[in-house]
């Protein structure tokens, strides 16, 4: 009797000889997971969008993002919506998606927040009181 590999490992080993091991092991490093699917699109930051029903519920549509420091804000709101499960087509097939991306809308920028990108504020108004800054008188 040979030995009995469960779902997981075979899930595993199947998904390394789908996609090769250096790609299996890039997305171990990068999404933590061993995933084959299908490729599904792209947005235009270049951050690839896939798909495989055979893997479990909330778990079959994954992103493979361009850049190594990324960041959940790095994905358009189409993709999103198609990731999360708000929309069934992905936004290149639904016909809705299509009709809604018009030519005025500005470019999808990711969030800023603790880079040298982020909005600061600043005061126009004059301050209450002065900061002390001490006098030094020159040496003789």
């Amino acid at each position: 009797m040979g030995p009995i590999l469960t779902p997981s490992i075979r899930r595993v080993i199947q998904n390394i000889r789908l996609v090769g091991p250096k790609q299996a092991w890039r997305d171990l490093q990068y999404i933590g997971d061993f995933k084959a699917g299908k490729f599904v699109g792209q947005d235009e930051h270049g951050n690839r969008y896939f798909e495989n029903l055979d893997e479990t519920l909330w778990r079959h549509r994954w992103v493979d993002f361009a850049s190594h420091d990324y960041n959940a804000s790095q994905v358009t709101p189409e993709w999103h919506a198609w990731v999360q499960h708000v929309r069934h087509l992905p936004p290149t097939q639904d016909p809705v998606m299509q009709a809604s991306k018009q030519r005025w809308q500005t470019p999808h920028t990711e969030n800023l927040t603790g880079t040298r990108g982020a909005f600061k504020t600043y005061s126009t108004t004059k301050p209450k009181y002065a900061a002390w800054e001490p006098k030094v008188a020159a040496r003789q």
